[in-house]
């Protein structure tokens, strides 16, 4: 069987000097092979078929057959490793918390330890008759969140 560590060394090798990322690397015990990558400016075709043959000139289909399939992470699939935050801030992104609680807002920062998205919320002001739209900011760690996704707006 065709080891994770393996294929994650030679993706690592094929991403060196590039500004692609790893998002993740599946091996199943049938041997199918997924890597998933990302690049902030997204992943074009040729560099997928470019990481593929690299995976293949280095693993030995006469010792082992799998299935591989290389490609880019999926728009709309929740992130998966924090480049993914930091490459997405500034657009509106959708952030289902560990309690249950699903946000929208804009992801204004990011970094290992965490992110914060600004939620419009209408807030009464004391004194204020009305309450009025405001942007409130929402700090969590990775580990606070079910799953955040880049929100897809057609407007």
């Amino acid at each position: 069987m065709i080891q994770k560590e393996t294929v994650c060394q030679i993706v690592g090798e094929w991403l060196q000097d590039k500004d692609y990322f790893l998002v993740e690397a599946t091996v199943s015990p049938d041997d199918k092979i997924v890597v998933e990558i990302d690049h902030k400016d997204g992943v074009w075709i040729e560099d997928c078929v470019a990481l593929s043959r690299f995976i293949e000139e280095r693993l030995n289909r006469e010792k082992e057959d799998y299935e591989l399939e290389v490609g880019s992470a999926g728009i709309g699939q929740p992130f998966k490793v924090p480049q993914q935050y930091a490459i997405h801030v500034g657009h509106e992104v959708e952030v289902l918390t560990a309690d249950g609680r699903k946000l929208v807002g804009v992801l204004t920062a990011s970094d290992d330890s965490g992110f914060t998205v600004a939620v419009p919320q209408k807030v009464k002001e004391e004194g204020a008759k009305r309450p009025k739209m405001v942007e409130v900011e929402h700090t969590f760690g990775y580990d606070e969140v079910k799953h955040t996704k880049y929100l897809i707006s057609f407007k």
